[in-house]
Formats: structure tokens, sequence, C-alpha cells
């Protein structure tokens, strides 16, 4: 989903390329003092016989495509607050005690909302011709009374003044849903669905761009507006007695959303709340291939009248369902250096339409996998290393922030009444972070959620000190193609609930491959578009990266900590001569192209 994004003031580059068995002269510390203080040394210490080991396990001996067909056949999607995201939970916790994990368990963030299953959608034209249609409910899309058949009347709402010409018309009717300016076209796909990245693209990957792009606060306005006029047209449906309504599957990156492939998320729903019973779908939802909308569309625009018989058999498991982590670790043996954590995760719950493989069942067995590839090593690593499986991702990375507020810290949000109806990942801090005494002792968090490809590189996350240690630990990886670092920032998953605290958290570069094209939050989110090369290749690597976190002398270097209230405070100023405008008064960076990009719109 597009991310949280940080601004950023200054960024120093510092080159350090030292002579073979040069040493720094190391700057002492305060005793008390955390480790990432100290100057970091100019050598690191390697380990090239685990690194060969790690090979051998992670490629030679993989067990990430049983561990997948087991999530993502076996137990399937995961929406959170779902009897399936429940099964996953529990599984991947016993999977992880399994494999010689300790304190493996499910830690709870904290109320989510409604729990719902699709048990079974099928659509169909009745007339002026039969025709079988391709279309799965919108998330926590209320049920039909069983097989409904309606005429289908079009609807095309771009603001909130359209709605009256309606009035009176849409009573016992499907509504063919049309949210702007009406249905989009779908072009030749001239493009391939699958590619990875080149030498020139990860080149230009490392270039620190200079152009400013408008902030999180600026896109939020237009976003809100959408939402609310959502909400009101789902209101009005009701009142109406209109009987379900059928929308559009959106267009994917590069022309991918055509060919029976339909992207589902909340975009797709009355309300980005829709989980929670004050803001529920209020009436069915199912969300169609454009081919099969458009040619309802296109009948209807001729005026041949179009009758569908469908059936959205869906389930609510609950009104007030809570989220849960898995977590596990392997603990550390160095007697100063245990209570030092490592973190490794990514996020365990997906959309509904499929399966969940790469959006993000991808990411969390891959760091299922590095635990499995430690263990079987019998490694004693000097620091604990954790896995965190995180729920509630998809929906504003739930999950991740309520851990990270558990153990680490966090900033309070702004209560103002313009504020408490927005998502609460764009609400204004309303003062300092407020940290926890575990914040010290993390010394960071890998995490993989851009899909199945296989690992290129790292984003810095503006983080210099940390470019010459992975230039290091990367050198002896270029065969297995990873060979970027760049100082950039990337968002939209679970590395910056830790960034957000002042912990280093840290996303690889993947090759895309059909993740934005094909698979995110699509119905072709499965099995089969997972490739086994590529999940044992970023397994590696990320154990590699975790093996070297855990047992050098010091935790990696940080950035300053984080301070949205100055942020929020420097910006006041600039909202005060430019009023309804939420600029920053330093906008972010830009610097995420399209293909990292998670969504359309925030989360």
């Amino acid at each position: 989903m597009s991310s949280r994004i940080v601004a950023v003031s200054a960024i120093v580059f510092v080159c350090l390329a030292p002579a073979v068995g040069q040493k720094k002269k190391v700057t002492p510390v305060a005793a008390s003092a955390p480790s990432y203080e100290a100057a970091q040394p100019t050598q690191e210490k390697l380990d090239l016989g685990m690194y060969s080991a790690i090979r051998q396990e992670g490629i030679g001996n993989s067990h990430i495509m049983e561990y997948s067909s087991a999530l993502f056949d076996g137990i399937g999607p995961r929406l959170t607050g779902s009897p399936n995201m429940k099964r996953a939970n529990e599984w991947t916790r016993d999977q992880l005690a399994a494999m010689g994990c300790v304190n493996a368990h499910l830690e709870d963030w904290g109320e989510f909302g409604m729990g719902w299953q699709q048990r079974n959608t099928w659509v169909r034209m009745a007339s002026p011709d039969t025709a079988v249609f391709i279309g799965q409910a919108a998330p926590w899309s209320p049920a039909t009374d069983g097989a409904v058949t309606a005429p289908v009347v079009y609807v095309q709402i771009g603001d909130e003044k359209d709605i009256e010409q309606y009035r009176g018309k849409l009573g016992g009717k499907i509504v063919l849903l049309s949210m702007g300016k009406g249905p989009r076209d779908v072009k030749l796909q001239d493009k391939a669905l699958s590619s990875r990245y080149t030498e020139e693209e990860l080149r230009k990957r490392t270039e620190y761009p200079t152009e400013r792009e408008p902030s999180i606060t600026d896109q939020i306005g237009p976003f809100i507006k959408q939402l609310q006029l959502q909400e009101k047209v789902g209101k009005f449906l009701v009142e109406e007695k209109a009987v379900a309504v059928l929308r559009p599957s959106r267009d994917g990156q590069d022309n991918g959303g055509s060919g029976g492939t339909i992207f589902d998320d909340s975009s797709m729903d009355m309300s980005w709340f829709a989980y929670q019973r004050e803001h529920a779908n209020p009436l069915p939802i199912v969300v169609l291939a454009i081919e099969n909308y458009g040619r309802m569309y296109r009948l209807l625009k001729a005026h041949v009248p179009v009758t569908v018989e469908m059936n959205v058999d869906t389930k609510f498991t609950g009104d007030h369902e809570h989220g849960f982590d898995t977590i596990a670790e392997i603990p550390g043996t160095d007697p100063q250096l245990k209570d030092e954590v490592v973190m490794v995760g990514g996020h365990l719950d997906s959309w509904a339409s499929g399966t969940g493989a790469t959006d993000n069942g991808a990411g969390s067995v891959v760091a299922m996998e590095v635990m499995r590839i430690l263990n079987a090593l019998k490694v004693k690593p000097r620091r604990t290393i954790r896995i965190g499986l995180w729920s509630g991702e998809e929906q504003g990375l739930f999950g991740s922030v309520g851990y990270v507020g558990q153990h680490f810290g966090s900033f309070p949000k702004s209560t103002a009444p313009d504020q408490i109806g927005l998502p609460e990942f764009v609400r204004k801090p309303a003062g300092p972070l407020q940290l926890k005494p575990e914040q010290a002792k993390l010394s960071a968090y890998f995490n993989i959620d851009n899909g199945g490809g296989r690992v290129r590189g790292i984003y810095l996350e503006h983080n210099a000190a940390v470019e010459p240690i992975f230039r290091q630990w990367i050198a002896p990886l270029a065969d297995l193609g990873v060979t970027t670092i760049t100082m950039r920032h990337t968002g939209g998953t679970d590395h910056e609930s830790f960034d957000a605290v002042g912990i280093p958290g840290f996303q690889f570069i993947q090759d895309p491959l059909e993740y934005g094209s094909r698979t995110h939050h699509s119905n072709m989110d499965v099995y089969e578009r997972l490739q086994p090369e590529d999940l044992a290749q970023a397994a590696t690597v990320e154990a590699i990266f975790v093996y070297n976190a855990a047992m050098r002398d010091q935790m990696l270097p940080r950035k300053p900590l984080p301070h949205p209230e100055l942020d929020e405070e420097r910006a006041a100023p600039l909202r005060a001569v430019m009023p309804g405008a939420e600029m920053e008064e330093k906008p972010p960076l830009k610097d995420v192209t399209k293909t990292e990009q998670k969504q359309e719109q925030p989360k």
C-alpha cells in the first residue's frame, strides 16, 4: 500500500575504503552507553565458513516450498481476524517450535474488528445471453440471501452531487457501480508481466534522488474525501433498497489487471474501515474481471437490458476479534550480548481472493526458513535472534506497530476532532517518542515484503553509517546477484514500524517478477507464482545478514532519533499560510518507484 514517508533534512555520505590489515583507532565510550553509539570498526569480521554453510543448507536443502504448500494450499488466504489467520498464527508457532526455536508464542496486539471469510461467490449473466463471470466478494462483504436474480443498472458517481440523479431508480436492482469517470480502457498487454532488474536499473537505484514529492499528509486529503463519498454511496444504495453491487477490478501496474486477474482489497469496499461494525459494507459487493464488467456496461449503454444471477456466501465470525503476531527465538549465548536482539520477519496476513503467496506469504516463509537454516546448523548466536510474523499489515501495519509499541516505544497521536476520524497512520503526532528499555537492545530488524523475487540488495533507509558494513557483508554474495546498496527509503511495510522509533529497520531489494503486474492483492496470488530458486536465495541471503548482525561485536549504528513532534511544529507555519495544505516544511524525497509501491492508496 503507498507508504508513510519520513522526511529527511540532510544525509552525510562517508566513503570508507581501508587498506587490508589497517586498523582503526576505536574511541572508548562510557560503559553504560549502548554499543551502537561507539565508533564502528573499519573491518568486519566475516565468518566465510558460515557463509558457505548457510549457502549449502539454504540452497541445497531448502524446505521453503514445503512451508509454502502447507501455508498457502493447506490454510489459504489469511485476512486479519479470520479463522484462517488464527490457523496460520498457530501453525507458524508450532513449526517454529518444531524446528528448535524457543519461546514460540502468539502476542495479542489488540482489538481489530470483524472476523470474516468467503465460502463461495459466483456471478453469471442470465440475459440477454448466459455467461459465467470471474468474480469474488470484496473483503467483509455481507452475503446475499442465497442465489438472487435481478436486473442490472449502471451507476456512475464521481462526486456527491451525482447521487441524486439515481434516487428512486435502484430498488430491487443489482448496481453496476463506477466510482469516478467510468470503466477504464483495457489496453493491449505489450509488456512482459514478469521482469527482473537489469544492471542499469540497479545502478539507477543507487543514485540518491534530489527531486521532491508531496508528503503523505498532502495525499491523504483526496483519499479521505473518496472514503467519505464511498460510505455515503453505500448508505444511499441501502436506502434505495438495491440488491447488490458489482465493481470492476482496478488495473495493476503495467496494465496487469486483465485476462482474468482481479485485484480485490480494501479499495473495493464501501469503506476503508469495513472491518469495523460501524463502517461495515451495507450490501453484498463483488469484484468482477474488467472484461465481464465491460460487457454488461456496453450492453446497458446500448439500452439492452441485462439480468444477473449471483450468490455471495460469506460468514462473519465476530465483531471484536483480536490480532496476533507469531514470535519465536534462537537464544543468545554470549554473557554480555545475549540480552540484545536481532529480528527478522514479514507480514503473515493477506487479502482473501488468492492465497497470499507473494504478499506476503513469501516473506513469512523466507523468515521461517532463516530460522530453520540457523537451527539446522546449530548456530549459537551471541545475540538472541527473534522472528516476528505480523498480522494487520494490510490495514495499516497494525501487528508490527502494536508489537513495537508494546516492546520498544511509540509516540502519541492527536485526538483533535479533525484527526480522530483519520486512519491512525496519518494522524498528527501529539508529542515526542516515548521509548522503552528494550529499544536500546534491538540491533536491527530485517524484512521481506515485495513478492517472491530474489534479493538484489538492500535499502539503507538513509542510514549512512551502516553502508560500509553492509558493503562488506554483500561482497561474498555477488555470485548470488546481491550487489546493490542504496541510501534510499522504501515504504509500505513493517520495517517502517521499527524505523519510526529509531531502530534500524531494513527492507531488501527484490526482483519484481509479477508482483506489481499480476499477484499483488489479486486472485492470482497463489503458490504457482512462486519461484523456488528465488525464495531459497532470498532465505540464504537474509540468514547471512541476520547471522552477521547477531555475531558482530557491536550493534548496528543508528540514525538520530526521530522527532515527529518537531516536524509537526515546523510544518505549522506553512499550513497557516496555505489553508487546507498539509505540507511538511521539507517534503520527503521521491525515492520509491512504483514497483515498490504496495498500493495505490495510502496504507
